[in-house]
This record gives C-alpha cells, sequence and structure tokens, in this order.
C-alpha cells in the first residue's frame, strides 16, 4: 500500500536559530555542515539499534543487507508515516529520526539531543521500538494465528532488552520508551515499567508504572491545518462561540461527554456534534475551530485527546473539562495563559459553563488568542528539528527529568551516610 508523503523541509542552509527554555537562554547555530557535538549538547543520548522490524520496517522500509537505518543523506529513502489518526501517536518516529540526524552532517538540526555511540557517555538510552505503529497495524488476529504480531514485537522488546548490559546496570531506569497510544505496550509495560515512558497521559496505567515523577507526557501531532497567524481569525470574526464535535459516546470518565451535549446541543452560539475522521471530517473541524472562540476538549476513554492540540492549531482557545489531565511541558508552560479550565462537576451545572465563557470578553480572549499563536510551535512535529518545536521540547523535558531524577538519588546516597553518622552520634 502506497503511503501519503509527509513534507519534509529543511531550513536554510547557515541559518541561526535560539533554543528557546524557560529554564536558560542560550544560543547555538545549526550545524549544517557538521554532525552535531555531544560535548555541547544539552542531552546524551545512547540509542539502540534495533532490528527494522521493531522500526522502520513497520513502515514498510527495507534496508540493504546489514542496514538497521535508513540512510538519512538521500531523503527519498526516508519512509513517510501513515496519515489520518495514525499521525497523532508518531512520537518515536520524530525522535529517532531526530537522534539519527544528530550524527549526519547537512541536515540543520537543532543539536539539543545528540546520539552517542558508547552507552557509557549517555545521559539517558533510548529505545526505538514504534510502538503506537505495532498496535496500530498489528493488534487483531489474521488468518489462523493465535497472537498477534504486536504481541510478538513485545515480546521480542523485551528479551532483546533484557539481555542488554545497558539495562542491566541500573534496571533500566536510565532507559526512555515511547508508548503514547494509551493501548500500546499493553503486554510489554509492567515488565518495562523501571523505564522512563513517554506517553500521553496516565489514564490506562496503575501509578506504579507511569507517573509524573519518571514519565514524560508528550503532545499529540495534531491533524487539523495549522492556521497561519496571519490568518488567524479575531475575536468578532469567529461567529461561533463553543465548538465540539466528535464522538459523543464514550465509557468510563468520557460519559461528561454525552451529559454536556444533552445540556448545550440547542444553546446558542453553540456547535455540539457528532463527528469523525472519515470523508472530509478532519477538515471540517479544522474550519470548525478556526471559526469559534472556544473549543471544548472533554475526557474522553481517556483523559486526553489530540482535540486540545488541533484547538491550539486553529488558534481556538482550549476549554479543558478532564480533572484528571496532565498537560505536556506543564512544569515550564502556563496553560491558564491560553486556555480555560472547568471542573467537570461545575460543567454539568446548568448555565456555569455559558455562562463563564460569556464573561470572557474580547480583550481577555484576544491576550488567551496571542498567547496560543506564541507558543504553537512548541506543539508542531518536524524533521529535520527546530529551536523550540515539539521535538525539540520533548527532549529537554527528558533533560529536565533526567537532571531531577539524578538529584533525588545523590540526595537519598547523601542522606546514607547522614543517618549512619547521627546513629553515630545517639550510640
Amino acid at each position: 500500500m502506497e503511503l501519503p508523503t509527509l513534507a519534509l523541509e529543511a531550513p536554510p542552509v547557515g541559518f541561526k536559530v535560539a533554543i528557546r527554555d524557560r529554564d536558560m537562554d542560550y544560543s547555538v547555530s545549526n550545524q549544517t555542515d557538521l554532525a552535531c557535538d555531544p560535548a555541547k549538547a544539552r542531552l546524551r543520548v545512547f540509542m539502540y539499534d534495533l532490528p527494522p522490524l521493531l522500526h522502520f520496517g513497520l513502515l514498510g522500509w527495507k534496508g540493504e543487507k546489514d542496514q538497521v537505518w535508513p540512510n538519512l543523506s538521500n531523503r527519498s529513502q526516508i519512509p513517510s508515516y501513515p496519515g489520518g489518526l495514525n499521525l497523532q501517536h508518531s512520537m518515536e518516529y520524530w525522535l529517532t529520526l531526530d537522534l539519527l540526524s544528530s550524527n549526519v552532517p547537512n541536515i540543520g538540526h537543532t543539536c539539543t539531543a545528540v546520539r552517542v555511540k558508547n552507552s557509557s557517555q549517555a545521559d539517558v538510552v533510548f529505545v526505538p521500538f514504534f510502538s503506537s505503529l505495532s498496535y496500530n497495524k498489528h493488534s487483531k488476529l489474521l488468518g489462523k494465528e493465535k497472537i498477534n504480531v504486536n504481541k510478538i514485537l513485545q515480546h521480542k522488546l523485551i528479551h532483546f532488552l533484557f539481555g542488554q548490559k545497558e539495562w542491566r546496570r541500573v534496571g533500566g531506569k536510565d532507559h526512555l520508551i515511547v508508548a503514547h497510544h494509551p493501548n500500546s505496550m499493553l503486554d510489554a509495560r509492567e515488565k518495562l515499567g523501571s523505564a522512563m515512558f513517554v506517553l500521553a497521559d496516565f489514564g490506562r496505567y496503575p501509578a506504579a508504572i507511569a507517573n509524573i515523577e519518571k514519565d514524560i507526557i508528550a503532545p499529540y501531532r495534531h491533524v487539523v491545518t495549522t492556521v497561519p497567524s496571519t490568518e488567524s481569525a479575531t475575536f468578532d470574526e469567529r461567529p461561533i462561540l463553543v465548538y465540539f464535535q466528535g464522538a459523543i459516546y464514550r465509557k468510563d470518565g468520557g460519559v461528561i461527554r454525552q451529559e454536556l451535549y444533552y445540556l448545550l446541543k440547542d444553546e446558542e452560539g453553540v456547535h455540539f456534534t457528532f463527528g469523525s475522521v472519515k470523508g472530509n471530517g478532519i477538515n471540517e473541524a479544522g474550519q470548525g475551530m478556526a471559526s469559534s472562540k472556544f473549543c471544548l476538549n472533554i475526557a474522553g476513554d481517556t483523559p486526553s485527546s489530540n482535540r486540545l492540540f488541533d484547538s491550539i492549531a486553529s488558534h481556538c482557545v482550549p476549554v479543558i473539562i478532564s480533572d484528571d489531565i496532565e498537560l505536556p511541558y506543564e512544569d515550564v508552560l502556563d496553560y491558564s495563559e491560553f486556555c480555560v479550565f472547568v471542573r467537570a462537576a461545575d460543567s454539568l451545572r446548568k448555565g456555569y459553563l455559558l455562562n463563564l465563557l460569556r464573561g470572557i470578553g474580547r480583550e481577555r480572549w484576544t491576550k488567551m488568542w496571542d498567547k496560543i499563536k506564541e507558543i504553537v510551535h512548541e506543539f508542531e512535529y518536524h524533521y529535520p528539528s527546530q529551536s523550540g518545536d515539539a521535538v525539540d521540547m520533548i527532549w529537554q523535558a527528558v533533560s529536565r527529568k533526567v537532571s531531577k531524577i539524578k538529584s533525588n538519588r545523590n540526595r537519598k546516597r547523601k542522606n546514607r551516610y547522614q543517618r549512619s553518622e547521627l546513629l553515630l552520634k545517639n550510640s
């Protein structure tokens, strides 16, 4: 099957970029004529050379004999990721490409994360298993199969990792595994739970396996087209007050969607209807969001969805009704500057939600709209990566998490001796 092509636009050769991080400000030049220098990188990453069947082989790529990775110097050899909703959980694809390109000259790379060949030099070990794609393509039994291919690949991964000295060194605690689709890694997540996961949320994980202390929340890749800032409709140019289009009848925490539907569907200025990605559904949703002042982001089967990032791409102020949601880069990004948060119980009080939103006038809404246009780049996935884009922001989040974990580990070690010294004093 022929796969849709993604635009892989390279930045101009020799251009300057500023890496924007709220913890530090510094500038670098994209190293277009040289590969990235690990000594200058914010994050040094060791990446396993997993067999292609666990990564680009899932995209139909076949290299030459013993070739593990596509040749990034030749753009035509880079396989495209399947379009549509497949794209929303494609983080491992972008992160893997980013690490591979860090060792290739003339790519135009931010060099925030750089691949190193010696694991002893690494801050983190990256596992390039395309877990979401494995689930989307191979989670169903075919023909006379007794076990699906997705399960088989997960078991192959476990077997591989448990045999590596890097995993055994600290029990996988310095490993980074992407499991962004909520149903990905279902068979492997418990055995690999000591690793740092890149997730959409914690909705389908026990706290012992995934939690905010060790794991990273990454943004979905939005599926609607990003509205250029110069073409973004203003407050008075958006006729719809509140917009929601999508699946209404959900299970678990998503039951609130149908309750809100019956509460709001006939209200003036409200577009609340069923929608899907079939046909022209994605384009219709994008146009609807771009014509609306506020876009509802309501908990579904899990606390998060790509609708939040579609809203941001459409410059529609998100209204988040999901009490258990965790958000990307929330330790450095203040979502209250461009989002409205409403408790689920409050949203179901008759008149509460619409009165709240109608009370947000042009001036306040415009400040939130301006902020969205300022930060929208942080939710865009690019290859090659760009300064401050989603790929860059994820690596920065990993770097902060690694630093925090190391700091906590060192503090615990220091406390060991303090406790012993206290016992001596009291003896």
